[in-house]
């Protein structure tokens, strides 16, 4: 895919989970933020807190690797192995439960409706890193896997791979934020 269209579609997607998250999440009650579909799985605010923890380290990796990366024309976005490897497995449509890493699993975390404000926050910044993108090479390895740091995605494939990433757990969000409609609160369509 030529990269002007990669950016312009990982935009649109990154602009849908936002108002999703402004629109369908926020104004859920607390106890319906905090309501666990069964006793294993993650609330609205668990899945949002786990996005906000990956933000944290991705967000940041993204910004030192479009500083140094060239400038390039419209290009075709190639994908590593690695890279292909990654995005299946975080892509939504994957429904192959996935472990996480310790201190990037939120549960059992005390939290508030502020992680729906963060993650929005961390949505305007990926905007951001995402404009900054257009004009640079997307296949230079640059960013480091926050699990795996010896090993490095492309920075086309990490953008891929966090927005993907992103939609799964905003797509688990709104199963939990479903499964808790019955709760006290204000009635909210979740889609």
């Amino acid at each position: 895919m030529l990269s002007t269209a990669f950016i312009a579609q990982l935009e649109a997607q990154v602009q849908e989970l936002s108002a999703t998250a402004a629109q369908q999440l926020r104004p859920l009650s607390s106890l319906q933020l905090n309501a666990k579909p069964t006793p294993t799985s993650w609330s609205v605010l668990e899945c949002l807190e786990h996005l906000n923890r990956y933000s944290c380290f991705y967000n940041p990796a993204l910004a030192r690797a479009l500083q140094s990366a060239p400038a390039a024309a419209p290009h075709q976005v190639g994908f590593s192995w690695l890279g292909r490897k990654s995005y299946d497995t975080v892509k939504p449509e994957n429904v192959k439960p996935q472990k996480t890493i310790k201190y990037m699993n939120p549960v059992g975390s005390q939290l508030t409706g502020e992680v729906v404000e963060e993650f929005l926050q961390h949505q305007t910044q990926l905007l951001e890193l995402l404009a900054a993108a257009r004009t640079v090479e997307l296949n230079r390895k640059a960013v480091r896997v926050e699990f795996f740091r010896l090993l490095k995605l492309r920075l086309g494939e990490a953008l891929q791979f966090v927005v993907a990433h992103e939609q799964r757990h905003v797509q688990q969000a709104l199963r939990a934020a479903q499964a808790a409609q019955h709760l006290a609160g204000p009635a909210v369509l979740v889609v």
